[in-house]
């Protein structure tokens, strides 16, 4: 028999713990918050360059707090504590190393949530899985010999090496200028400015071109990888080829669309279809976080879709009138 629980939820970022968190303080009490990597908010710890700032104004869009969970600007390292700290502060079973494959509703209104080996039951599920958990890829083709010198996060950098970092977004450019001290650095954009970036990140990457720290390939596209004697040698369409040690991509997240086509989740305009209470097409069956945004990235608006999720289960709890 399949544990049965009162909410599940499908991720452990910010919106997935603010969930559950909401929803321990208004008095559900068996939850449980299904992780497929090796701790909470995966995405932060990939992603996010150590003491990259993080602020709740994310990219100047000003959100107010609407729940209990006072989230304050910070660091990487100050934020990861403090989930740390709320999930400690409230009873909450954190089930990590299990990927979610599917979610069936069945004919008594419950759920069941399928993983490799094992499922669990619950009478609501909310997916909150970030589009970084699934990053863009190249169209092209990277060949074998050489994916171990490409990547999406700065896990394998090392001092000396000569990078590519490509893309305009705030992570690429927050690559380029982390790694410009130590490392030959290149940023190639298909665009011929940073508009994408946040203010801040604009300035650093201006100052790193100015001071020849980084070298911009802008305006420019990439058709393709090869090998060039272990190096990694990329096809420019507009200029003439290099060749680098190492290229990092840096160019955002898909959702997940055949996750949520197995379990029955409609889809418009590339992201999943809900209501203003954040519930899809079925009932019971929720989505919150990045997923549901256009760009994804605020934690602000993540921790607020959690608490107008947990005030809908409860029926419209006083805190929430």
């Amino acid at each position: 028999m399949s544990e049965m629980y009162e909410l599940a939820i499908v991720g452990a970022g910010p919106a997935g713990i603010a969930t559950a968190v909401e929803s321990y303080l208004q008095g559900v009490r068996n939850i449980v918050l299904l992780e497929k990597d090796e701790n909470h908010n995966s995405t932060i710890r990939k992603y996010y360059k150590d003491n990259k700032r993080v602020d709740v104004d994310w990219k100047g869009q000003k959100v107010e707090l609407d729940g209990r969970i006072y989230f304050v600007d910070g660091t990487k390292e100050s934020t990861l504590d403090f989930f740390d700290e709320i999930l400690q502060n409230h009873s909450v079973e954190l089930q990590t190393h299990v990927e979610v494959q599917s979610i069936e509703k069945k004919e008594d209104g419950t759920f069941e949530v399928f993983m490799a080996g094992k499922s669990i039951k619950a009478q609501n599920v909310v997916v909150t899985i970030g589009r970084m958990g699934k990053p863009n890829k190249p169209s092209y083709k990277i060949p074998p010999s050489i994916r171990k010198k490409v990547g999406y996060t700065l896990d394998g950098c090392s001092e000396g090496e000569k990078i590519l970092v490509v893309g305009g977004g705030d992570s690429a450019v927050e690559y380029a200028v982390d790694l410009r001290e130590k490392n030959d650095v290149s940023i190639c954009y298909r665009r011929e400015t940073f508009r994408r970036a946040n203010p801040t990140n604009q300035r650093d990457i201006a100052n790193a071109i100015m001071h020849k720290e980084v070298t911009p390939i802008l305006g420019v596209n990439i058709d393709g990888l090869e090998d060039d004697e272990g190096r990694v040698k990329v096809l420019f369409n507009e200029v003439e080829p290099q060749t680098f040690d190492r290229v990092i991509y840096a160019i955002g997240g898909t959702t997940p669309s055949s996750f949520l086509a197995s379990s029955g989740i409609e889809e418009k305009d590339g992201k999943p279809v809900h209501d203003e209470n954040y519930e899809t097409n079925i009932k019971g069956l929720f989505v919150a976080g990045d997923i549901t945004q256009e760009s994804g990235g605020s934690i602000a608006l993540g921790l607020n879709h959690g608490y107008a999720i947990a005030c809908y289960i409860k029926g419209g709890c006083q805190i929430c009138k």
